[in-house]
């Protein structure tokens, strides 16, 4: 019986210590395994934050690198004047009449004495060639009588002389006499999406040259009639960017995160905040080229009145297509013009251009913007919907009268 009670208490023993191992082993296996989780959780959530801090890195360093190239192929465009200096003196209307007594009276009168030059508005413009051309928007440098300096980032100052105002754009070149300038490239508007990221530069209000904002592109193909108390203007197709344009910054480039001009800064939507608009790059190319090549700007010319097909206009009309450019009368009853390049080619009222040269004509994108971006003298392919019929015609593109 003793030896029994023995044999239980070493056989109770042994379970005792292999349970007390079991549990130990378990519970450090269980706290290594949790701990090894956490640790390989931790560097995960660094890694994340990490990527994160790299990618606004990144983004801020693109903006960064765009500014550094492109802020001294940015200029300020002032115009000045010569304008009358009036003196104020004064005059005794009572003098000279004989009266027994002094009778002091005193009338303000004024008058010129000269001219002296005078600072009368300031914009911004930005080079596109070594050799001193310069494209900025045509109301910055709309006075004929006005003289223009152009203000480089390094402080120097030349006297500017107007090539060309397009007729029908917001566009102007001007030449200075420099060589060995930096010139920005040109981009393709045509590949614009909304949300990209755009840098704005110019001379902000006329005092703050080279004042760089940020933000995105918030919509396309706008019509806007922008202006002043001289005048206004329907500007159509136009970019529209949440990044600050105030006064002064007109003429200035639009960039993208490549460094490249997609748009001419040109207007801003007065009360409203984070709205200004900008012509799209392709449709002043030519213009450019054709100012710097010849001294003058020629636009070319279809010669059709039209209605930009979006899917309201479709239903409207019951077409068999939601883009395009359907040719229809105008006010003067002319849908498409006597002698023009359209009718020398057969296009007739009705007819739905579908693209121009393999480029489908849509809100974004219209006919007039893409006529814009050939050249007077081009012939050009149309894609045609003729009732059920498509056809391919030929048109040697005119220029357009003034």
């Amino acid at each position: 019986m003793e030896q029994n009670i023995k044999k239980w208490l070493i056989l109770t023993t042994v379970i005792s210590l292999v349970g007390a191992i079991l549990i130990s082993g378990l519970t450090n296996y269980a706290f290594y395994y949790f701990k090894g989780k956490s640790q390989l959780s931790a560097p995960t959530s660094v890694s994340n934050q990490q990527k994160i801090e790299k990618s606004a890195s990144t983004y801020e360093q693109q903006i960064i690198s765009v500014v550094n190239q492109a802020e001294n192929s940015v200029v300020s465009i002032v115009a000045t004047k010569d304008l009358p200096v009036i003196e104020r003196y004064y005059i005794n209307p009572f003098e000279g009449f004989g009266f027994p007594f002094d009778f002091e009276f005193q009338i303000p009168q004024y008058r010129q004495k000269g001219t002296r030059p005078q600072e009368v508005s300031a914009g911004s413009g930005f080079i596109v060639s070594s050799d001193g051309y310069i494209i900025t928007n045509k109301h910055v440098v709309e006075d004929q009588e006005a003289r223009y300096t152009v203000l480089t980032n390094d402080g120097r100052k030349y006297s500017a002389k107007v090539i060309a105002r397009d007729p029908y754009e917001d566009v102007a070149v001007v030449k200075i006499e420099a060589t060995n300038l930096k010139p920005l490239r040109l981009g393709d508007s045509s590949q614009l999406m909304l949300g990209s990221t755009v840098i704005a530069i110019g001379n902000a209000l006329g005092e703050f040259k080279n004042t760089v904002s940020v933000g995105v592109i918030s919509g396309l193909g706008r019509t806007i009639t922008a202006g002043d108390s001289s005048g206004q203007e329907v500007l159509t197709d136009v970019i529209q960017t949440d990044a600050a344009i105030n006064r002064g910054n007109s003429g200035g480039p639009l960039l993208n995160l490549k460094g490249e001009v997609i748009g001419i800064n040109t207007a801003i939507v007065s009360g409203a905040e984070n709205i200004g608009f900008a012509i799209p790059i392709n449709r002043v190319k030519k213009s450019i080229e054709s100012a710097i090549t010849t001294g003058q700007i020629k636009v070319p010319y279809l010669g059709v009145s039209y209605l930009t097909i979006n899917g309201g206009v479709q239903n409207e009309k019951k077409l068999p297509v939601d883009y395009g450019a359907l040719v229809v009368k105008d006010e003067n009853g002319e849908a498409v013009m006597k002698g023009s390049p359209a009718e020398k080619a057969g296009l007739k009222e009705g007819d739905i251009i579908l693209e121009v040269n393999g480029v489908k004509v849509t809100p974004e994108r219209t006919l007039s913007t893409l006529i814009r971006e050939h050249a007077v003298g081009e012939t050009i392919e149309l894609k045609v919907l003729r009732g059920n019929q498509e056809l391919t015609i030929a048109v040697t593109l005119a220029e357009r009268e003034k």
